[in-house]
């Protein structure tokens, strides 16, 4: 299987694809790739048994496209965080040289990987690693952007994509920081999170891809 076709699985499963379908605006702003790339590469992973397609609805794994999808992300998630762990990276450098890594990782070296690590649980952005041949089902969680004013979150997990990455480094937001969401702009527009700290104003589009848990 070609990097880019397990991109497009990471991808789906990243944005709950293993419960319910996502829909191809969803990779689109993920892979940041055109409308026509995603339509074309959807086309042939339903061909190869990967995703089961619903028109107007959208894509979600099969059992082998999630088998597949749960062993990549194990890899890619190990990297990271042994290239944060070890060689101070920071988490919204790890992408590249993780994506990279996946592709050329066996079996084997993951278990050695997994064991030298002792076994973690979360990546740097707060997702899952599965152990060896287990599934991976990301906690059930609401995105930032489905919350109203008012509402006290904290931030579990975000898309494991380098240009959120940064920008979410640019505007200082972490992992298990906590905030009170208290303006939200209309038309889509920012979303503004405060706390005995700081008071930092989220894109729309960075919203949609970061989950959180409700206080």
């Amino acid at each position: 299987m070609t990097p880019n076709r397990e991109d497009y699985l990471k991808l789906i499963l990243e944005l709950g694809g293993d419960q319910t379908k996502i829909n191809n605006k969803q990779i689109v702003s993920g892979l940041v790739v055109s409308a026509a790339s995603v339509s074309e590469m959807i086309t042939k992973l339903v061909k190869e048994n990967l995703v089961e397609h619903t028109p107007y609805q959208g894509v979600q794994l099969t059992t082998a496209g999630l088998e597949k999808a749960s062993a990549l992300v194990r890899r890619h998630r190990l990297w990271e965080v042994f290239l944060v762990e070890h060689l101070n990276y920071t988490w919204n450098e790890v992408h590249d040289d993780a994506e990279v890594l996946e592709h050329v990782t066996s079996e084997i070296l993951a278990n050695r990987l997994d064991e030298y690590l002792e076994h973690p649980k979360y990546c740097p952005h707060g997702g899952m690693i599965p152990q060896l041949n287990q599934l991976v089902h990301e906690k059930k969680r609401e995105k930032l952007s489905e919350y109203p004013v008012g509402t006290k979150v904290r931030i579990a997990r975000v898309i494991d994509e380098r240009e959120l990455l940064d920008y979410l480094v640019d505007i200082d937001i972490g992992i298990n920081e906590e905030y009170t969401i208290t303006d939200i702009a209309a038309y889509e527009g920012p979303i503004t999170l405060k706390n005995q700290d700081k008071t930092v104003q989220v894109s729309y589009k960075a919203a949609d891809t970061i989950f959180v848990d409700k206080l």
